[in-house]
């Protein structure tokens, strides 16, 4: 009797058993030890990481951003491959701490996405993660999938950093050295993050082109919106790579001169033109019609001038 009722509590978990007594050993379950207790212990291991079904709506974003581009055709592609092969790669998520029933997601955002538009329910992992461990597991999960791009692990140190995790807890979510963090911190530090976002991920551009970027953005006569509005006016069909060269364009076009003001005319009381005042970048010049009046005039500017300084220093 005592041997089924211990197979019986291997087999299940002993998740239905009633409570033990209090007492000293009352956490610690009595198959610890020993052979028994290591298949146990497997077999409760496997339990926590076994898979379940979850209606899509359930799930909730969690986590920082982690990815700048939605690519609505990529999105389409990962639609078809789930309608015709089915979900080969289970998310991760958390209950959501608020205790709704609701869950969070850690990872497997564009999975979500595509088997809502599919009106499918999500195969998902589920973890009781503090936000801590959840950073972490989402950090380490895009960094093995190795395809997020500079700006988008940058991005995501710097939303960790603002949040109040310690440098330690950034390196281990990505998987990078303090060094390699604190470069990318220099350059999320660098943009608006609304002008990252307006540009996206940009696979295309590494560490040094995001740096030059930093450095027009910092040195040229452009708002934030400006900004803004240069990359997300390159058209819906555009991708991120093309809103990056759009800024580095904009900003490295020589601006247009000031237009010049019109000259203004110089007559006489008699109406006799005189010659022309001409503004032009912040310069001033006369053209004469006499030249004889000119040089006349020349001889006395410096008297004129003289004149003008005194009745400036009296005011």
């Amino acid at each position: 009797m005592a041997r089924k009722d211990l197979l019986k509590g291997l087999m299940d978990g002993g998740d239905d058993a009633p409570s033990p007594a209090p007492s000293s050993d009352a956490a610690r379950p009595r198959y610890q030890k020993g052979a028994i207790g290591a298949v146990s212990r497997s077999i409760a291991e496997l339990k926590s990481r076994s898979l379940t079904e979850i209606d899509a709506d359930l799930i909730d974003p969690g986590g920082l951003e982690d990815r700048l581009d939605l690519n609505q055709e990529d999105h389409l592609a990962l639609v078809e491959s789930i309608r015709e092969h089915g979900q080969q790669v289970p998310i991760l998520v958390r209950p959501n701490p608020d205790g709704s029933g609701r869950f969070e997601i850690v990872y497997g955002r564009r999975r979500v996405a595509a088997l809502r538009t599919l009106g499918r329910p999500v195969k998902a992992m589920v973890r009781d993660l503090d936000d801590r461990d959840l950073i972490i597991a989402q950090g380490q999960e895009n960094t093995a999938r190795r395809d997020l791009t500079f700006i988008e692990k940058a991005n995501f140190a710097r939303q960790m950093r603002d949040g109040g995790y310690d440098r330690k807890t950034i390196c281990d979510a990505l998987h990078l050295d303090k060094t390699v963090i604190s470069r990318m911190l220099q350059v999320a530090d660098a943009i608006p993050a609304e002008v990252i976002r307006a540009i996206g991920a940009a696979p295309g551009a590494g560490r040094p082109r995001w740096l030059k970027l930093a450095e027009l953005l910092k040195g040229a006569q452009l708002s934030i919106e400006e900004a803004v509005d240069v990359a997300e006016g390159t058209g819906p069909q555009a991708s991120s790579d093309d809103r990056f060269a759009a800024l580095i364009t904009a900003l490295t076009k020589p601006r247009p001169a000031p237009a010049s003001e019109a000259p203004q005319q110089i007559v006489t009381e008699d109406g006799t033109k005189v010659g022309a005042l001409r503004r032009s970048r912040g310069r001033v010049s006369l053209d004469f019609e006499d030249a004889r009046f000119a040089d006349w005039l020349t001889r006395l500017l410096p008297e004129f001038h003289s004149t003008w300084r005194e009745s400036e220093d009296r005011d």
